[in-house]
């Protein structure tokens, strides 16, 4: 989203999906990203403008992001244009043997045997991400997520948009876990993808925080608090000075202050754009009504601490909609009176006063996701407690046939 544009709270959102590209036949990943855009272009680059959707690499050469190609007002739309470009993409992949593959991880890569970094445009910012963390792991190498791009003007238009999205950050995962499944085998967590991302940056935790941001309200104090622990622990590393403050701020929502958009991070890829869409719809109609003030004082929504924002996240990732928040305050700041509440029945209770300004499709698709769980929770009833090659292997091709028809997928 550009700084120019000058959107103001909710005018228009960006939307970027990572999707795996993986071997037609066996579903192992393939590093073949840069022959599909040479495919496309016909030359080599690392980003191609195909209209309303963009195509770009990102760390490794098996993942491709799509995104929304500039700011958009029309989700619904999107979902549809992100899918012909998912059928496009599709087509091209299979001049090689390989398609795309949805979800949030890679239920059975070696990330240490089969990571490829991207060789091309930008190598060297990932060369260096590489020499410094190894990225040969599951939180680096095999990871695929949905960014949501929230834009604001100004500092007092940041404070209420960084406030509410802070607040609601622990419970997103609830609708959005979809990697349940890690090395072959179930890990015990929904979001399996957002437990090895918690420690990507262990060497220098300043990166990533709690991940919970910190209740910051004005772009100085970002910078004091955030950008400059962060540069100051990069600086030994980056001799060079090629690494960027925005790029190296891992918390589960960014500033984008050159933007003038925050960024949220921790959504995992669904099955198909409708229900990423959907999802994303249901996020922003419930973020506008807590920075709107419409449940609560945005005030008192910035007095919640962080460490416990960060416990409750943890139980999500963990859990999804079956964990349950104990914290009457908290729930009173989404303006429901109860003294505990599992997750899923406070996003049904949201869903229900947002309903109204989202369209029916999605409104659907997230009855759907609402009632019978996240993805990773769908995964696993599919799976039926069977985690073998061949039963991973047909599951996780009807996954791929919901991104292709895009349909949510039902167990």
């Amino acid at each position: 989203m550009s700084a120019a544009a000058a959107l103001h709270l909710f005018a228009a959102f960006g939307l970027e999906i990572e999707y795996m590209v993986v071997d037609r036949a066996s579903l192992d990943v393939r590093p073949v990203v840069d022959r599909l855009f040479r495919d496309f272009t016909g030359r080599q680059v690392s980003d191609v403008d195909n209209g309303a959707i963009a195509w770009s690499n990102e760390l490794t050469a098996h993942v491709v992001e799509l995104k929304t190609n500039g700011p958009t007002a029309d989700l619904e739309h999107a979902a549809r244009d992100f899918h012909r470009n998912v059928e496009i993409i599709d087509g091209l992949l299979g001049r090689h043997g390989a398609m795309l593959l949805p979800g949030g991880a890679h239920p059975w890569m070696d990330p240490g045997r089969e990571m490829v970094l991207w060789p091309h445009d930008a190598h060297e910012i990932y060369d260096l991400y590489n020499t410094i963390f190894d990225c040969r792991g599951h939180g680096w190498a095999n990871l695929q997520s949905a960014h949501l791009n929230l834009p604001f003007v100004g500092d007092a238009e940041f404070s209420r948009l960084h406030t509410a999205i802070r607040l609601l950050l622990p419970l997103m995962p609830a609708l959005t876990a979809s990697s349940p499944i890690l090395d072959g085998e179930p890990t015990g967590w929904l979001d399996s993808r957002l437990d090895v991302y918690l420690h990507n940056q262990d060497r220098l935790p300043v990166l990533t925080g709690r991940l919970i941001p910190e209740p910051v309200t004005s772009e100085a104090e970002y910078e004091e608090r955030i950008f400059a622990p962060i540069m100051a622990a990069i600086r030994p590393f980056d001799t060079a000075g090629i690494m960027d403050r925005y790029f190296l701020n891992a918390r589960g929502a960014i500033a984008r202050f050159d933007r003038g958009a925050i960024e949220i991070r921790i959504l995992d890829t669904q099955e198909c754009p409708l229900a990423d869409c959907s999802i994303a719809r249901l996020l922003i109609e419930s973020l506008r009504a807590l920075a709107a003030g419409e449940w609560s004082d945005p005030g008192d929504q910035g007095t919640v601490d962080t460490e416990w924002l960060r416990q409750l996240f943890l139980a999500v990732i963990r859990q999804g909609g079956e964990a349950v928040v104990e914290n009457r305050q908290y729930l009173r700041l989404l303006g429901i009176n109860e003294r505990r509440m599992p997750v899923s029945a406070v996003w049904t209770r949201l869903f229900d006063r947002c309903a109204g300004a989202i369209d029916g499709d999605s409104r659907a698709a997230l009855a759907l996701i609402l009632g019978q769980g996240c993805l990773a929770s769908r995964i696993l009833r599919a799976l039926d407690g069977d985690s073998r090659r061949e039963r991973l292997q047909e599951v996780y091709r009807r996954l791929a046939r919901s991104l292709t028809t895009n349909t949510v997928f039902v167990p």
